[in-house]
């Protein structure tokens, strides 16, 4: 039976019907559908028999076969007005099957408060032309009901409170046109369920507390035009659940406190329009969350206080647009932005991470780390090749960066490359102080680098890589933190002056070589005195010429001069960079 159409025409003739499974009907519906030019698009014929014989049926506790069938204004709710029943008295039907139907009511095609104790319900390829439908608080035995390829034009469907058994349970294919589709409350039961390729269109879909049992749950390739997606408070059991290439258009998207179970969740490939998104509060125990390759547009993302303990959350190149994204106050255990466009505001302030991703993303906004009203638990941080155009905040000390970066299984040099980003974004944004530590992380890890690389080229570059690691290990870090900290480089000062003058008192006990003066020492100084005040005199370059070196020590005191002019230039480098920032 063709969907396209615009609108229909029945009409009713005494002519009997058989359907092709042999079930003969008095009266045969002809149904003519028309393009919204009013063109003949095609007529279907269907067997037909009046509302009241088939609630005899129920009556005689047969089954209702309505396989290419016309049904107009059944309703369930009426029959229990006519029977004088309670509103709410359920309805047994042993067996129901309307495959390839044709619906319609004035007011509502009600299966509501029905008991299909065979749960091998089949309503597929069936239409409901007018009216809205509702299966509201119906009960399906264990079996696999099918919902497959079926057309509510109405839009307005209602499954809420539905108790499924156990089995398949199909709803692929369908279309729903504008409206509310309502599964509220529903019990999947175990067993996998499926809307795969369904056009939900605009309006509500609601699976607001809805429970999944274990099994698979899919929705790949549906269409949604806008309105809502809610499945607040839904719970899903074990198994995967399937979001892969979903356009949501620019319906508002409600996850928030969903309990995803144990599985995999994939959005892959789906487009997200100009709604909302959220999946505040949902939990994940265990398994992986996927967002590859997914576009967005305007709105928000919130992942706030997200339970994923246990769960690897990838959004591996995904298009954000233009939202703001917050992971604030969640847990998660992997969480991957890798090869991202980071281009509004990310709040990236979780409550704990063992593992964050920022490998090859694109930053053009502002990427927040930094804790405020709680710590930022993040074990690892990866942010090679960043390419960071916008800004990151976070704090050395608070955020432990350094850790975050050494303990990556990664080489030295990506771990170089992560503190020369980190070094540059922290002179932008003004801290200073974390700026030089970032630095001097950046300069060990270059020079560990460098000394790897000369190793695996063989014996001679190996030991001249070792000569020049030693040299930048005690010269530019040790006695500096590469100009970093004027205040330790007047400490190595100090103790080069006194290293020095060391020399100079025990060099004239092993060797011929002594300081002479040139005045005949007229205030009778000791050696020590004599020993200090040359050190210092050498050290700082002054040469007055009163206490001259004799022998060996003329080479000593040519090298600390040396040391001397060297570490007053570092010092005055390191001074200077500290006052003018």
């Amino acid at each position: 039976m063709r969907s396209d159409y615009h609108h229909y025409k029945v009409e009713i003739k005494k002519l009997k019907f058989t359907s092709p499974e042999g079930q003969v009907l008095p009266n045969t519906a002809i149904i003519t559908f028309y393009d919204d030019e009013d063109a003949n698009m095609g007529v279907e014929l269907l067997g037909y028999r009046e509302t009241g014989e088939w609630y005899d049926l129920i009556d005689a506790g047969e089954p209702l076969l309505m396989d290419h069938c016309y049904v107009r204004d059944f309703s369930l709710s009426d029959y229990r007005n006519a029977k004088g029943l309670e509103k709410r008295s359920r309805v047994v039907i042993p067996r129901f099957s309307a495959r390839n139907a044709f619906f319609e009511a004035k007011l509502l095609n009600d299966f509501s408060f029905a008991d299909f104790t065979d749960g091998n319900v089949d309503l597929e390829f069936t239409h409901f032309g007018a009216g809205p439908v509702s299966f509201n608080s119906s009960r399906f035995g264990d079996g696999n009901p099918v919902f497959n390829n079926m057309l509510f034009r109405d839009g307005n469907v209602d499954f809420g409170n539905v108790t499924f058994g156990t089995g398949t349970k199909g709803f692929k294919n369908s279309i729903y046109l504008d409206g509310k589709k309502d599964f509220q409350y529903c019990n999947f039961g175990d067993g996998e369920v499926s809307f795969n390729n369904t056009e939900f269109n605009h309006g509500e879909l609601s699976f607001i507390n809805a429970v999944f049992g274990t099994g698979n749950v899919s929705f790949k390739i549906c269409r949604i035009t806008g309105g809502k997606v809610v499945f607040h408070y839904a719970r899903f059991g074990k198994g995967n659940i399937s979001f892969e290439r979903v356009e949501f258009g620019d319906a508002r998207v409600d996850l928030r406190a969903v309990e995803f179970g144990e599985g995999r969740v994939n959005f892959n490939r789906s487009l997200f329009g100009d709604g909302e998104l959220t999946f505040e509060g949902s939990e994940l125990p265990h398994g992986r969350f996927y967002f590859k390759r997914v576009v967005m547009g305007k709105g928000s993302v919130s992942f706030d206080l997200a339970g994923f303990n246990d769960t690897e959350l990838f959004f591996e190149k995904t298009d954000f647009g233009r939202r703001d994204v917050s992971f604030a106050g969640g847990t998660f255990r992997h969480l991957s932005l890798q090869s991202c466009h980071l281009d509004h505001y990310f709040d990236l302030r979780v409550k704990s991470c063992e593992y964050l991703d920022l490998s090859d993303t694109v930053v053009r906004d502002i990427v927040d780390l930094q804790p405020y009203d709680q710590d930022v638990e993040i074990g690892v941080c990866n942010i090679s090749g960043m390419r960071l155009l916008g800004r990151l905040y976070l704090s050395w000390e608070e955020n432990r960066v350094e850790e975050m970066i050494t303990r990556q299984e990664s080489g030295f040099h990506t771990k170089s490359e992560q503190f020369r980003i980190l070094k540059e974004n922290f002179s932008v944004t003004g801290q200073y102080t974390d700026e030089d530590k970032a630095y001097v992380c950046f300069k060990r890890y270059e020079a560990l680098a460098e000394l790897e690389k000369q190793k695996k080229k063989g014996f001679l570059p190996a030991l001249n890589g070792r000569i020049q690691y030693a040299f930048k290990w005690l010269v530019f870090d040790k006695i500096g933190l590469y100009a970093t900290d004027p205040v330790r480089v007047l400490i190595s000062m100090v103790f080069a002056y006194l290293f020095f003058t060391v020399i100079y008192l025990l060099l004239p006990l092993l060797f011929n070589t002594r300081i002479v003066s040139s005045l005949g020492d007229p205030d009778h100084l000791s050696t020590a005195a004599v020993a200090f005040y040359h050190s210092a005199i050498t050290f700082l370059t002054i040469g007055y010429g009163d206490y001259y070196p004799s022998g060996m020590i003329r080479w000593v005191s040519g090298v600390e001069g040396f040391v001397g002019l060297f570490m007053m230039s570092y010092f005055t480098v390191a001074f200077v960079r500290k006052i003018l920032r």
